[in-house]
């Protein structure tokens, strides 16, 4: 890479106070944009910069009529186009620039969403695109035909999607950059800097340093001494004063101060920020998801008023107004689905005082009978028939190719609920290294190496501890200030858990308790102790690599049951299948001993942004400290089927 950031736009103004009226131009242009992100915002590293891929969604054909739109997902960002005439053809022709990392996300995400008037956008087809594909493709610029894959089954298309995808490698986005600059103040449009214009161009920088060197640097850029710099010799000005004095002091666009990391993100911050794209229309940003873009005015009403907000991390109250995780196989941020009237609800119980006195006159048991009856419909012949409606909930979250059996054989709700899958779906991660532990649910998971570090950044109860979480018949000194792993199951999920440790299980405790939900609402509350207080299994796991392992399985509200499959004096083997709650969401945690495991870096990092990552069952969790030569590839680093 050895070259530096360099950026453009395409607005220049050649009048007598022509700085500052390009600068505040550029501005503007850049405020009527509304939803451009600073790439500076996160420091990447020069070896994993791999280009700016400009991707361009064409058109769609789709199997009815509509106002459609499409959302690009990639990563933290999502960007949306406008929306289409009715028909069955739409035509959008939108593009978007993002950053492409060799150890980022890769797989952008296009979703078609049909408009509904009133009610919310409807989600009506997907394609992922993995942009390291793209880079191999020999192409000056890639298009293909992709099919669009039905939410609730990935074998059944729903129609197609046109879209071009071109990757500028670091070197072409400096060259391409000193084109654009070079045309801001080359007034006469011959393709050459005269030192008046290479001196305007000083100015324009911003750099009080370069304009007062400005003839010896326009002698540095003219090499071949012709007295006039073209645009390879005003490239290699800027690659090489950016390593050793930089000429750009802060981005002419947003005004941010540059060089706060390295070269490499300044010429990503400018690039992006200049943009001016290729004449189509730039797609709208500033989203986190796809479906935030897709919601329409009345969500954009609420937020404005902030009755509603979307953010990363942890909030009580309110804010909680929307659960958002991070999807470790594709690195997006995705949105859990929850009915907005139960959110209410569990904010009422869970975030206030007068919740908390509901509790303590009555509602525990309440909940607890509320469960109870739930649990026994859900075993009735008769509950059968709300899998149809309960699949259409959850269309896009469900995979139902690798359910292990078609919709038909289920004879109630709870035989679906607690339904298994097809061989191989959930490969095991280094199956024959036991001294790597590996995530025991499909699940929203939290890792953290102490109890104060669980307490401080996610379970905000009045009185967690892992003696509390254990009882005195489990808890032993061996797990004192122990590190925990909590894995959270939503509804939608694969609900049978695994072993996430080989090793013997020398008992079974089972604790009596409250059916309070695990939802981050109420683990969040301090008015309440969910993890403490909740039905709950303990199984004490005897290893050689980590020690003792405690695995807690909680019950929430609707879970009829908790189910182990083993028996006390068994062997387990890593990625077996331990057991299964019935209907409900549910959590397990997993205390290890202190400083036995090392959890997965980027298992750590979102942790410590409040931030759940999405795992399936068999995906790395961490390494045994106690085998120092075990060295495990991370796995954001690995490119996963």
């Amino acid at each position: 890479m050895g070259h530096s950031p360099s950026r453009s736009n395409g607005a220049g103004n050649p009048l007598p106070s022509r700085f500052a009226r390009f600068r505040r131009r550029l501005r503007l242009h850049r405020r009527r944009r509304s939803g451009d992100d600073s790439a500076s915002a996160r420091n990447i590293a020069a070896d994993e910069f791999a280009g700016i891929a400009r991707i361009r969604i064409v058109k769609a054909d789709m199997q009815f009529k509509d106002k459609f739109f499409a959302c690009l997902s990639l990563g933290e960002r999502t960007y949306r186009t406008d929306k289409s005439d009715n028909t069955q053809r739409p035509v959008w022709d939108s593009e978007k620039k993002v950053i492409v990392e060799t150890n980022g996300p890769h797989i952008a995400r296009i979703s078609v969403f049909e408009t509904n008037r009133f009610s919310k956008n409807t989600l009506v087809g997907y394609c992922d695109v993995d942009l390291f594909e793209m880079l191999t493709k020999d192409l000056e610029e890639h298009s293909e035909d992709l099919p669009l894959l039905d939410p609730s089954s990935s074998k059944t298309t729903v129609g197609s999607i046109t879209i071009s995808c071109y990757i500028e490698d670091p070197v072409e986005t400096e060259q391409s950059f000193a084109r654009r600059v070079l045309a801001i103040v080359d007034y006469d449009e011959n393709g050459t800097l005269s030192l008046s214009e290479f001196s305007d161009l000083m100015k324009a920088f911003g750099n009080k340093l370069a304009v007062a060197k400005i003839e010896e640097l326009f002698r540095q850029a003219d090499t071949n001494g012709d007295g006039i710099v073209d645009i390879d010799e005003l490239a290699a000005l800027l690659a090489d004063q950016q390593e050793k004095e930089p000429l750009i002091s802060n981005c002419p666009v947003c005004g941010e101060d540059l060089g706060k990391y390295d070269k490499i993100n300044d010429m990503i911050h400018m690039t992006l920020c200049f943009d001016e794209g290729t004449g189509n229309q730039i797609m709208t940003g500033g989203f986190l998801t796809d479906k935030q873009a897709s919601y329409g005015w009345m969500f954009k009403l609420s937020e404005w008023a902030h009755f509603s907000t979307y953010d990363v991390g942890l909030h009580s109250g309110s804010t909680a107004s929307h659960i958002l995780v991070f999807d470790r196989r594709t690195k997006r941020i995705v949105e859990e689905v929850i009915d907005g009237k139960i959110v209410l609800s569990m904010r009422a119980l869970y975030q206030s005082k007068v919740g908390l006195t509901l509790i303590n006159t009555g509602v525990k048991d309440l909940l607890k009978n509320l469960s109870e009856k739930q649990g026994k419909k859900m075993n009735s012949p008769e509950s059968a028939k709300d899998i149809p409606k309960f699949l259409e909930l959850f269309k896009d979250q469900i995979n139902m190719d690798e359910v292990n059996g078609p919709i038909e054989s289920f004879k109630t709700f709870n035989e679906f609920f607690i339904r298994g899958l097809k061989p191989g779906a959930r490969p095991i991660a280094y199956g024959d290294q036991d001294g790597i532990a590996t995530c025991a649910a499909d699940s929203r998971l939290m890792a953290f190496c102490s109890v104060d570090e669980s307490t401080r950044l996610w379970i905000k109860g009045r009185k967690f501890s892992i003696e509390g979480l254990l009882g005195t018949s489990a808890h032993s000194n061996a797990l004192r200030n122990g590190s925990l792993v909590i894995f959270r199951l939503a509804p939608q999920d694969y609900h049978r858990f695994h072993v996430p440790v080989s090793g013997t299980v020398e008992k079974f405790v089972e604790i009596p308790g409250c059916l309070y939900t695990v939802n981050p609402i109420a683990v969040n509350s301090k008015y309440c102790n969910v993890f403490t207080e909740n039905k709950r299994v303990i199984s004490i796991i005897s290893t050689s690599e980590f020690g003792k392992v405690a695995f807690v399985a909680i019950g929430a509200t609707m879970v009829g049951s908790i189910t182990f499959l083993k028996n006390e004096g068994d062997y387990v083997h890593k990625g077996d299948e331990f057991g299964y709650f019935s209907f409900g969401g549910s959590t397990v945690i997993c205390v290890f001993e202190k400083d036995a495991i090392q959890f997965d870096a980027d298992l750590v990092a979102n942790s410590e942004r409040s931030l759940e990552t999405l795992v399936s069952v068999g995906m790395t969790l961490g390494v045994s400290t106690r085998n120092k030569g075990l060295q495990v590839p991370e796995l954001q680093k690995c490119s996963l089927e």
